[in-house]
C-alpha cells in the first residue's frame, strides 16, 4: 500500500538536504559538469525544477510537458543561470508542488506521466522524490548513493525491478543485497541469474550510475542493462 502522505515527508527532508547543499556551493559550481554526460550542474538544478512543475501539472490533469523538445529547451535555457536564480527556481518550484499536493485529491484516480505512462497519483511523490534524491547525487557534490536512505534505496531497487520486468533482452534475474532482501526482474523464463552486492551498488547499476563492477553474478560478467 503506498502512502503518499509519508513519501512527501520524505520527499521534503529530501528537497531539505538538497537546497542545503546547493546553498553551501561556489558560484562557480553551477557551470561545472554534473555526472551526467553533456549536463552541467546547471542542468541539473534546472531539470529538478522543470520536473516540480510537471509533477504539479501531472497531478492536476495537465499533460506532464507541453512536448520532449519544450522540456529539452527549457532545460538548456535554464542551465547558464547564476546560482542564486537556480535556487529560488529550485525552491518555488518545490513549494508549488506541495501546495498542489496538499489540496484535497482522491489519490487512488490514475494520473498520466510522459510518453503515456500511467501510475497511480499516490506514488507521484515517491516519483518526486527519485528525482530530488538521484539528482542531488549527480550534481558531484559530496551526495554519494551511500548516503541515501535505506529505505529509499531499498524501494528504488524494488521499483527499478519492477521497470525492467519481462525485458526480453534480459535473462531472468535474482537480484539480492547484503542483507538478504530479494527482489527478480528481467524475463521470467528459467531459475534466473543471481546479481547480488551492497543495496547502493545495485541501486547505482540498475538506475544507470554505475557499471555493476562492484557485484557479483553468479561467476559470470553483471548483465547489462538496456536504457531506462
Amino acid at each position: 500500500m503506498i502512502d503518499h502522505e509519508h513519501d512527501l515527508a520524505l520527499l521534503r527532508e529530501a528537497t531539505d538536504r538538497l537546497t542545503r547543499a546547493v546553498e553551501a556551493l561556489a558560484e562557480s559550481a553551477v557551470g561545472e559538469p554534473s555526472r551526467l554526460p553533456g549536463w552541467t550542474r546547471g542542468h541539473v538544478l534546472t531539470h529538478l525544477a522543470r520536473n516540480a512543475d510537471a509533477l504539479v501539472n501531472v497531478l492536476s490533469g495537465r499533460p506532464m510537458y507541453a512536448s520532449a523538445e519544450a522540456r529539452d529547451a527549457d532545460i538548456a535555457e535554464g542551465a547558464p543561470r547564476p546560482l542564486a536564480v537556480q535556487l529560488d527556481d529550485l525552491r518555488a518550484s518545490a513549494g508549488r508542488f506541495f501546495d498542489t499536493a496538499a489540496r484535497p485529491a482522491d489519490w487512488s484516480r490514475t494520473v498520466t506521466l510522459r510518453n503515456g505512462v500511467t501510475d497511480s497519483a499516490s506514488r507521484v511523490p515517491f516519483r518526486r522524490l527519485i528525482e530530488v534524491e538521484l539528482h542531488h547525487a549527480d550534481l558531484g557534490i559530496g551526495y554519494e548513493l551511500e548516503d541515501l536512505p535505506a529505505e529509499f534505496t531499498g524501494r528504488e531497487i524494488g521499483f527499478l525491478a519492477d521497470r525492467f520486468a519481462g525485458h526480453p533482452d534480459l535473462p531472468a534475474l535474482v537480484i539480492t543485497d547484503e542483507e538478504g532482501h530479494t527482489w527478480r526482474s528481467g524475463r521470467a523464463d528459467g531459475p534466473g541469474t543471481r546479481v547480488g552486492g551492497p543495496a547502493p551498488a545495485l541501486l547505482g547499476w540498475l538506475a544507470g550510475r554505475r557499471d555493476g563492477s562492484a557485484l557479483e553474478s553468479d561467476g559470470a560478467p553483471v548483465p547489462v542493462l538496456p536504457p531506462l
